[in-house]
C-alpha cells in the first residue's frame, strides 16, 4: 500500500513558490503545509536538485503517492542535461547523446514524444589529412567492408570489434556493472590486442568524448556498459534538443511539487540529533521538513558542501571537464549532409569530436541556418573563449577548407568543469544511498556516468527510503 500522509489543503508560504519550469506553471496541486515552528514547511520527502536524479526519484515518489517538494536552485529542470534557445538555435549544454538502449530510461521516457532524431552507426575520422570511415557492420554493411583496408585499424582490429561486441552482449547489465574485477578501459583493449593504431585513432576520441578522458583511464565497467548500450541501440538526439528528456520527466510531476530559484542553503539535524531527518534550510530564509527522509541530489563537488557537520568530507578524484563550442554557418557552407560524428584521429590539435546538429535534427536552427558543435576535453581554464573559438577555426579549416570554415561564426562556448564524476578504477557503481537518518544521496557518481546510471540512482535511493520507512 502507498503511504498517504493527511496533509491540509492550504498552499505554503508564496516564497517557496518562484518562477517555475513553463511546462509546468498551469498545474496546481498542494502537497505541504506550514508549520508555526520557524515558519516550518514540511511535507513527505524533501528532493534537492532537479537533474535526472531528482526527476527520477520524484517519479518513483509520485508513482507511490507520497507527497514530496523537488528544489531547483536554477531555473530550470535538468542539471547538466539543458538546451538553450539563442537565437532560434538549440544549444545542448556540452556534447550529448542519447542511447536509447539505456535499460533505465526505456522504463521511463516516452521515446516516440521525444521525436528521436539517428545518427549515423559510426564515424568519420580525420587521419593523414583526409576522413576515413568506421561504420557498424550490422547497420552499415557495405560501408564497413569498403573500410576494412582503411588505416584506422587492421583487418585483426576490426575482427576484435566485433569479438568484443559478442562479449558484451551475453552479459546483462547487471554483471557488467556489479563485476568484481575491473581494469582502466586502455587496459582492457591493450589486453583483448587491439593495435596502437585503432587505440589513438578511434578509441581514444571516440570512448574518450564519452568519457571526457582521452587517456581512456576509466573503468573497463564503465566501457562494456556503453558498449553493450551501443550495440543494442541506437544514438539519438531529441528534436527539440536534449533537454526535452528532463522536460517530459518533469511534466509528469504535481507543478507545486517541483519549486525553482530555491537554493539550498544547509542541512541540519535538530538539536544536534539524527534521529529523524534532517531539516532543509533555504537561502532565503524558508525552513523545510520531509517527514519521510530527503534525498540530496546534487552535483557531487556540492554533496561536501551541504553534507558538512554530518559526515566527513569524501577524497574524490578530480572530475571531468569539457568545452563546447558552436558556430552558425549557411546551409552550403557545411561540408557534408550526413548525421555523423567526425573523430579527431590524428593525436594533434586541441578537437576531439565535432558534428553537425542540423543534420541530425533540422530542428536545431532556424530556417536556413546551420549549427555546428565542436568539443574539447579538459576545461582549458588558461584560454579565453575567443582564443579557442579562433583555434578551432583554425584547425577545422585543415579538415574542411578555409572556404568554408572562415566564414562559420561563433556563437556561443559552454565550459563545464563537472561534465561527470572520474570513474577510474577502483570504483564501486552500487553505493549505497543511505548516508544517514533519513537522508540518501543520488547522482550519476553513485552509479556509472551516464543519464542511465543518473536514473538509476534517482529510484534506488527513493527505494532505500521506503524500505527503511517500511513502505515497500
Amino acid at each position: 500500500m502507498p503511504l498517504a500522509i493527511s496533509l491540509p489543503t492550504s498552499s505554503p508560504p508564496p516564497h517557496l513558490f518562484p518562477r517555475r519550469h513553463a511546462n509546468l506553471r498551469n498545474r496546481r496541486v498542494s502537497l505541504a503545509r506550514s508549520s508555526t515552528q520557524e515558519n516550518q514547511t514540511e511535507t513527505g520527502v524533501i528532493i534537492v536538485g532537479a537533474g535526472l536524479a531528482g526527476l527520477a526519484a520524484a517519479t518513483r515518489l509520485a508513482s507511490q503517492r507520497i507527497p514530496f517538494l523537488l528544489l531547483e536552485a536554477s531555473d530550470g529542470v535538468g542539471g547538466r542535461v539543458r538546451t538553450d534557445i539563442v537565437d532560434g538555435f538549440f544549444l545542448d549544454r556540452g556534447f550529448q547523446i542519447f542511447i536509447t538502449a539505456y535499460p533505465e530510461a526505456k522504463k521511463l521516457l516516452d521515446y516516440k514524444a521525444l521525436d528521436l532524431q539517428r545518427f549515423y552507426a559510426g564515424a568519420k575520422v580525420f587521419y593523414g589529412g583526409e576522413f576515413h570511415t568506421v561504420a557498424d557492420p550490422l547497420r552499415h554493411l557495405w560501408d564497413s567492408v569498403a573500410s576494412l583496408t582503411n588505416p584506422i585499424g587492421s583487418v585483426v582490429d576490426k575482427g576484435l570489434i566485433a569479438l568484443t561486441r559478442a562479449r558484451v552482449l551475453v552479459k546483462s547489465d547487471e554483471e557488467i556493472l556489479m563485476a568484481s574485477d575491473e581494469v582502466p578501459t586502455i587496459d582492457l583493449l591493450r589486453g583483448i590486442g587491439f593495435s596502437d593504431e585503432i587505440l589513438d585513432r578511434f578509441f581514444r576520441p571516440f570512448f574518450g568524448g564519452i568519457f571526457f578522458d582521452r587517456d581512456l583511464e576509466t573503468t573497463s565497467k564503465l566501457f562494456d556498459f556503453i558498449f553493450r548500450c551501443l550495440a543494442l541501440g541506437e544514438n539519438t538526439l531529441p528534436s527539440m534538443g536534449i533537454g526535452e528528456i528532463p522536460n517530459q520527466l518533469a511534466a509528469k510531476l504535481p507543478a507545486d511539487c517541483v519549486l525553482m530559484n530555491s537554493r539550498v542553503a544547509s542541512l541540519e539535524y535538530p538539536n544536534g540529533s539524527d534521529s529523524g531527518p534532517p531539516v532543509v534550510r533555504l537561502q532565503d530564509g524558508g525552513v523545510l521538513k520531509g517527514e519521510l527522509g530527503v534525498v540530496l541530489a546534487v552535483e557531487q563537488p556540492q554533496v561536501d558542501k551541504l553534507l558538512n557537520g554530518i559526515r566527513e568530507p569524501v577524497v574524490s578524484r578530480p572530475a571531468r571537464s569539457t568545452v563546447c563550442i558552436y558556430f552558425t554557418a549557411e546551409p552550403d557552407q557545411i561540408p557534408v549532409q550526413d548525421p555523423v560524428l567526425f573523430l579527431n584521429g590524428s593525436n594533434t590539435g586541441i578537437i576531439n569530436n565535432m558534428f553537425f546538429p542540423t543534420n541530425v535534427a533540422r530542428t536545431y536552427a532556424p530556417p536556413g541556418k546551420a549549427l555546428v558543435s565542436v568539443s574539447l576535453i579538459g576545461s582549458f581554464e588558461d584560454r579565453s573563449d575567443e582564443d579557442l573559438a579562433a583555434e578551432v577555426i583554425r584547425e577545422l579549416s585543415g579538415w574542411f577548407g578555409e572556404s568554408l570554415v572562415m566564414s562559420w561564426r561563433h556563437l556561443r562556448t559552454y565550459r563545464i568543469h563537472f561534465a561527470q564524476p572520474n570513474q577510474c578504477p577502483p570504483t564501486d557503481l552500487v553505493k549505497n544511498p543511505r548516508v544517514g537518518s533519513g537522508l540518501y544521496l543520488s547522482g550519476d557518481y553513485m552509479t556509472s556516468a551516464t543519464f542511465d546510471g543518473a536514473l538509476v540512482s534517482g529510484r534506488r535511493a527513493v527505494e532505500a527510503l521506503l524500505r527503511e520507512k517500511g513502505l515497500v
